[in-house]
């Protein structure tokens, strides 16, 4: 079995949920300043504060005046109040208990075809969409010869057996089975080799703006 390097560490400490207020001023003043190229010395430069001053405060080691943050509000043109938002945001879960699945019908579905939707988050924060079915399909269940949408799918195989066709190509998912691709080329189960067959899909895609 081969190993490979993970590009971040799935165990580092990201933002804590309940972070000190002077770290969640210090992120959002660091990505606004980011997000606009600027260098901590230019906007020392516009603000009139210390590099040194500015490093702690993105360091979230110093508690920064109303009259500082006004400062940074302007040279950085957003909201005073958007140096707080980091604070006061929620981190969301969604738990679905065994058989408490939402069963759903999406676009371009089969007849035979069963999704059952596992989890549904309704804040956006990381810019991304995810949905997470299990998929079933029987004897009654009619082929699906090309499906497309946007963003990233991985299938992982539960039971059953089936070829699975992604644009040009097919593999053959067996129980313990795999599969992450490109979902904007044309893909779907073509031919049912053991049934009953169930997969886990996890389908990511980046909110329209």
């Amino acid at each position: 079995m081969t190993k490979a390097r993970l590009t971040q560490d799935p165990h580092k400490a990201g933002a804590p949920s309940t972070q000190p207020l002077e770290v969640a001023i210090g992120r959002a003043v660091r990505k606004f300043r980011t997000q606009q190229k600027l260098t901590v010395a230019e906007l020392s430069r516009l603000t009139g504060l210390s590099i040194g001053m500015l490093s702690k405060i993105e360091s979230g080691s110093t508690s920064p005046s109303l009259t500082t943050l006004q400062s940074l509000s302007n040279a950085l043109r957003v909201p005073l109040t958007a140096f707080f938002r980091g604070f006061e945001e929620k981190r969301e879960f969604a738990h679905t208990p065994a058989g408490s699945a939402v069963e759903v019908e999406r676009p371009a579905t089969r007849a035979g075809h069963q999704y059952k939707l596992l989890g549904h988050i309704t804040s956006h924060a990381s810019g991304v969409i995810v949905e997470p079915y299990l998929i079933t399909l029987t004897d009654q269940s009619d082929t699906f010869p090309s499906f497309q949408h946007d963003g990233i799918e991985l299938l992982y195989m539960i039971e059953g057996e089936l070829d699975y066709r992604h644009d040009k190509q097919s593999v053959r998912m067996k129980p313990g089975d795999t599969l992450l691709f490109e979902a904007d080329a044309p893909h779907g189960p073509h031919n049912y080799v053991r049934l009953p067959a169930r997969f886990l899909s996890i389908i990511a895609y980046p909110i329209d703006d």
